[in-house]
């Protein structure tokens, strides 16, 4: 099956840009000022603990919530505060793999991957059928997996069926959120080679948020760490073992001694 995107990022330019973008909810502030650049082709990881506003950062560039300061730009244009039919002109050119894999439980496989196909794109069910069970076989499922449920699959097959409809409509951009969560060591692997691949085929930006330092070292090129609603590294995933900042350096070791104090209540 050949995947190729549309890839229409000017070269040299930024595929996404985030210029002071500042969030908050109530008297919590969550991202606090961030500036980022994700260039077209690049595969860019979001490392922090749990809290550090990853998913909230992704919510903005996705449009799901806004930010109370700052400008985001796809392809150069400005997107902070679209909304309506032209929030979903910019929407199609995302291929999104949520955490857990999120398909719908009363749709067959081939339906949840061609979903976007249908309902987003106006593709007749015969062809997003067609174009669905080629899409699983890129990700190593066998066509028969078409017509199953969710429910009859492994958690490695619900992941896999996530990453088929993330690339079924050729996205420029792809989004994983914690895409290992939840699998073995093994399998985790095979969703990251999977992932690696995939972005490959198409040439799509790529943008992930993880806890799991494998799956981040394997699927970046560049690494990014959020710390307090801020950018505290941003460097090539080759340099992050001596990036010499304390809060990189405990986190990727696991350590519970450092910069980074865990909250722990006492009962």
């Amino acid at each position: 099956m050949s995947l190729e995107s549309s890839g229409n990022g000017a070269a040299g330019a930024p595929k996404i840009s985030l210029r002071g973008v500042k969030k908050a909810f109530g008297p919590k502030v969550v991202l606090n000022g961030i500036d980022l650049d994700v260039m077209p082709g690049e595969s860019l990881v979001i490392i922090g603990g749990s809290g550090t506003g990853k998913s909230v950062l992704l919510k903005c560039i996705l449009g799901l919530l806004e930010p109370d300061a700052g400008r985001i730009f796809i392809d150069g244009e400005e997107t902070t505060h679209l909304h309506g039919r032209e929030r979903e002109a910019v929407l199609r050119k995302f291929g999104m793999l949520f955490q857990g894999a999120a398909l719908f439980d009363s749709l067959p496989v081939w339906e949840n991957v061609g979903f976007g196909l249908i309902q987003g794109q106006g593709v007749g069910r015969r062809e997003a059928r067609e174009r669905a069970i080629a899409t699983l076989g890129a990700v190593g499922l066998a066509p028969e997996v078409a017509d199953l449920f969710p429910s009859e699959l492994s958690g490695g097959m619900q992941k896999r069926v996530g990453l088929a409809r993330a690339i079924c409509t050729r996205p420029d951009i792809i989004f994983f959120d914690e895409p290992t969560t939840g699998l073995d060591p093994i399998m985790s692997d095979v969703i990251n080679d999977l992932i690696v691949q995939c972005v490959k085929d198409l040439g799509a930006t790529a943008l992930s948020i993880t806890h799991d330092m494998a799956s981040a070292r394997k699927i970046s090129d560049r690494i990014a760490m959020l710390h307090k609603g801020q950018l505290v590294w941003v460097g090539p995933t080759a340099e992050i073992d001596r990036s010499g900042n304390a809060f990189v350096d405990q986190f990727i070791h696991g350590r519970a001694d450092g910069p980074i104090q865990m909250q722990i209540r006492a009962f």
